[in-house]
């Protein structure tokens, strides 16, 4: 059984898949392209894309783990910090400094490459700093007090879109004709592809579930009764998305409720998997692959971000072209876009065998 202050494996793990989902060079999309069309492979693949408005795919689920993830990290960082000896004082403003300098960093880094500022927050980072900064406010209320909150939060967003007065944005299931398109053009200049910022409030569940499962994983309980416990939570969550669905269409590009509560099922069984998996069956070796992402998701997000991957693109793409010409040049893509996908994981490694981790 997990002790109060030990790193939980499944955790690291679940955050590492994630960060290599999110940093694969493409190479998941690229199989979903129309060169692809009419063929199993793009059925299969699509899945690595967003839909164009309603419905769910895999993909939409990445984001969900990681908001998710962050959560579930919470009481585990806490707990340690408090062994140390630290106060609560001291906790609440390292919170407070990390949801600020998440917030930037996401802010910051959408307008790059713009020819002037725009304040954007559908960003990740920036998401996250806004469900870290409740989730942590949060953490410590009666369980029944977080699920209230965090399902009120819900109810909130699906009033706002369905009662929203103002002509043009009063259609609550139509792209940029919705409040939270209303939202975006009054902090900015309106949404990017139907994608609103005000989705980290809805979305905020996820992040308060993910705290309520960590402090289950750092409890007294037995691993089967903890086990027992995310499944069922994840099978009701489910339950509930599901029989939304008849009132709330499945959109992620507006969070609704229907898609914060199945994507939120979703993510709570898939950390039920593999805390079975890693913690409690104990076969660990084969998830480092995941864990030495899982130690540095920042520097891989930012990595990314600034388009180093896109330069290491260009500088393996002709040498395979040059030994592979012969062959399709579908071969020669995906080859290039998996070396970025391993060069990704590679440098975490080298990061991770020299103790060096990447933190707020």
């Amino acid at each position: 059984m997990a002790q109060p202050t030990q790193r939980l494996t499944s955790l690291d793990f679940f955050r590492g898949f994630t960060m290599l989902l999110l940093v694969n060079a493409g190479f998941l999309h690229y199989f979903a392209g129309s060169e692809f069309d009419g063929t199993f492979v793009q059925d299969i693949f699509k899945q690595f894309s967003h839909p164009e408005w309603e419905g769910l795919r895999f993909w939409d689920l990445v984001q969900p783990f990681f908001m998710f993830i962050v959560g579930v990290a919470i009481p585990f960082s806490v707990s340690k910090r408090l062994a140390k000896g630290q106060t609560w004082g001291k906790l609440k403003s390292h919170a407070a400094q990390r949801s600020v300098i998440l917030i930037l960093l996401g802010v910051a880094l959408y307008t790059t490459g713009q020819d002037h500022f725009t304040l954007y927050f559908q960003n990740v980072l920036a998401q996250i700093g806004v469900t870290y900064i409740i989730a942590f406010v949060l953490m410590h209320k009666r369980p029944s007090w977080q699920i209230l909150i965090s399902v009120g939060l819900v109810v909130l967003t699906e009033v706002l879109y369905r009662t929203f007065p103002l002509e043009g944005f009063n259609q609550p299931f139509v792209k940029d004709q919705n409040f939270g398109t209303f939202f975006d053009q009054l902090i900015s200049e309106g949404s990017r592809g139907g994608w609103v910022s005000f989705n980290a409030i809805p979305t905020a569940a996820h992040t308060i579930w993910g705290v309520l499962c960590g402090k289950l994983l750092l409890s007294g309980q037995s691993d089967t009764r903890k086990l027992k416990t995310l499944v069922l939570a994840g099978l009701i969550t489910l339950a509930v998305g599901y029989s939304l669905t008849t009132v709330s269409p499945v959109i992620k590009r507006i969070a609704t409720g229907s898609f914060v509560f199945i994507s939120g099922g979703y993510t709570i069984l898939a950390l039920a998997l593999t805390y079975w998996i890693i913690d409690m069956k104990g076969y660990k070796n084969w998830a480092m692959f995941g864990v030495i992402v899982g130690m540095n998701p920042l520097f891989i997000y930012l990595f990314n971000h600034f388009g180093f991957s896109d330069v290491v693109h260009q500088i393996v793409e002709p040498w395979f072209g040059l030994i592979l010409g012969w062959t399709d040049t579908t071969v020669v893509e995906a080859l290039s876009r998996a070396t970025v996908w391993f060069f990704n994981w590679y440098l975490c490694y080298l990061l991770y065998k020299q103790k060096i981790f990447i933190k707020i």
